[in-house]
């Protein structure tokens, strides 16, 4: 790995490509309002960013004394065990791939439609899918610096696309169509089922904890992993929801559940396309059509990263065959690379073989799965968090070491009991598929559990300066 490769806005911009803004505002915000609790929405992000942020306080403190290349695999290893922290590593790999595999369907149906709605091409997803696959092997088996290069390029389109149409909504629209009890007032956030929309938000935040795995790469990673945490996860809180708000003020907080139910029936996109192309004109649907692709690319090529050092991390302790901590000329983890790009097609190719919907199968089924494993992950790591700081006496903080992490603990746990009892709704799947998704957690916390061996290396405790 290289070392001082990036700074802050560096990390930020490989946290906020695997947030894909876009694909969190095209994507999901009809079925956040459709299905949850309507014109609240926007609450329910910052909500959950609240919550997030109250999590990342122990977080990032922990990250000041151990080397967390391995990120909640190092934490939850330090806090809890060896054996916790290989079955939380597991737990990780699975969340992490579980979004990735989810955004190559949807990845491969939508370049599959623009290529019909701009060129009349009819073409399978699945080639896009596989395509995609191919040249995140490429990236990521080269420099860093070429994935934040490429990163900071697409994201940085989509955030001043949807940058403008907020602006031209609250210009357009006035004072006069802002409803900020209707949005952010608690009756409003606790409307509806305000589980959906906050599974929605907990989606859109996903990949901000990857701070820390690239603390081995970052400039003063003691300063830099703690200021990104914070930043990517504020940015892209109160972001989603300014954007979302702006579409409950363009419909109007009394219209906009029904605008969202009868865009779901047909094409959820058009939710938040027909907007941007009335406010902008009709060249924003067109560049919109082109950034939701290059965000879910953005998005996979991101997470791509992240699992390959949890591989190459691994690897190191022993967890995960030697060969995949192994570099390239290009000081990237090319084995590691390698290793997630063949799980990523064998978990395509079934699908496609039986010609499944990937929107409806493989995109829904693995999200649901993503966001139910990164929960129980926040909760096993503030559990770590408070264990490792009673046992080593690093730090005199006591909100940052026990009460925030604690309190982290218990407003998780309710998130999770929202998520297991909207999981089927989120899936859309059969009961057989909903409990065979969900039974994956514990078989993969009890199979990292049993793959500890006795020569793991222990972690590095890195007392404060």
């Amino acid at each position: 790995m290289k070392r001082n490769a990036f700074g802050v806005p560096g990390i930020l911009f490989f946290v906020l490509s695997a947030q894909a803004p876009l694909t969190s505002i095209v994507g999901a915000a009809c079925l956040a309002v459709a299905l949850g609790n309507g014109a609240g929405a926007p609450g329910a992000y910052l909500a959950v960013g609240l919550v997030v942020i109250l999590f990342a306080v122990g977080f990032t403190t922990i990250t000041r004394h151990l080397d967390t290349r391995g990120g909640f695999f190092a934490v939850i290893r330090a806090g809890l065990g060896l054996r916790a922290g290989a079955g939380g590593s597991l737990l990780a790999l699975l969340s992490y791939n579980a979004v990735q595999f989810a955004m190559y369907g949807l990845l491969g149906a939508s370049t599959s439609g623009l290529l019909t709605r701009l060129a009349g091409v009819e073409s399978p997803w699945w080639l896009w899918s596989l395509l995609s696959i191919a040249l995140v092997l490429f990236l990521g088996s080269r420099k860093v610096e070429l994935g934040a290069r490429v990163l900071a390029v697409l994201v940085a389109a989509e955030l001043v696309l949807l940058t403008a149409f907020a602006i031209g909504v609250l210009v357009s629209r006035g004072a006069a169509a802002l409803d900020v009890a209707g949005s952010f007032g608690p009756l409003a956030v606790l409307a509806g089922a305000p589980g959906i929309a906050i599974m929605f938000a907990i989606a859109s935040m996903f990949g901000f904890e990857s701070t820390a795995i690239y603390s081995s790469e970052a400039r003063d990673p003691k300063r830099t992993v703690p200021r990104a945490t914070y930043v990517a996860v504020t940015v892209i809180a109160v972001f989603l929801a300014f954007v979302t708000w702006m579409l409950v003020a363009y419909y109007g907080s009394g219209s906009v559940g029904a605008a969202a139910g009868e865009a779901l029936a047909s094409e959820p996109a058009v939710f938040a396309l027909a907007p941007l192309e009335n406010v902008l004109g009709g060249w924003a649907g067109t560049a919109a059509d082109v950034l939701l692709v290059t965000s879910l690319f953005a998005g996979v090529l991101a997470f791509h990263n992240m699992i390959t050092r949890y591989f190459h991390a691994m690897a190191g302790s022993n967890l995960f065959p030697a060969v995949l901590e192994r570099t390239n000329r290009h000081q990237a983890p090319a084995a590691a690379s390698l290793a997630q790009s063949v799980v990523a097609a064998a978990v395509v190719a079934p699908f496609a073989a039986l010609g499944l919907n990937p929107v409806a199968t493989l995109f829904s089924w693995f999200s649901g799965l993503a966001v139910a494993t990164l929960v129980v992950l926040y909760i096993l790591t503030s559990v770590a968090v408070i264990a490792y700081f009673r046992r080593h006496r690093v730090e005199p903080n006591r909100w940052t070491t026990f009460g925030a992490p604690a309190l982290s603990v218990v407003l998780m746990l309710g998130i999770l009991a929202l998520v297991v009892n909207n999981f089927g709704t989120l899936t859309g799947g059969s009961t057989l598929t909903v409990v065979l998704l969900l039974a994956a957690v514990p078989v993969m916390f009890a199979l990292g559990w049993s793959r500890v061996r006795a020569r793991t290396a222990a972690p590095e405790v890195v007392e404060p300066a």
